[in-house]
């Protein structure tokens, strides 16, 4: 089995949207993103594995202070060697 790559553009665009509406379904969360469903799958997948998601008692998605935390350190590593921001610091919202 060949193991997840995740480009990790998408996986900040995932944070942000998740960061900008709190709590959202699967679906809702793929279609703000603009992923399709099955690719979006292993992105959801994958963040869920890595702490930076959870899923709440109403089956909602909800960032973690991990993946917070993880998007900030992605952003600062951009800047510092991409030199080019496309996506802001977040502040996790609680």
């Amino acid at each position: 089995m060949q193991s997840f790559k995740p480009d990790l553009y998408i996986i900040a665009r995932i944070i942000k949207t998740l960061n900008e509406k709190k709590r959202i379904n699967r679906t809702a969360l793929a279609t703000s993103t603009g992923l399709s469903y099955d690719k979006f799958v292993k992105y959801f997948d994958w963040m869920l594995e890595k702490g930076f998601v959870v899923i709440d008692e109403n089956g909602l998605v909800v960032l973690t202070n991990v993946g917070c935390n993880a998007y900030d350190e992605l952003v600062q590593w951009i800047m510092k060697y991409v030199g080019q921001l496309k996506f802001p610091r977040l502040r996790l919202r609680t």
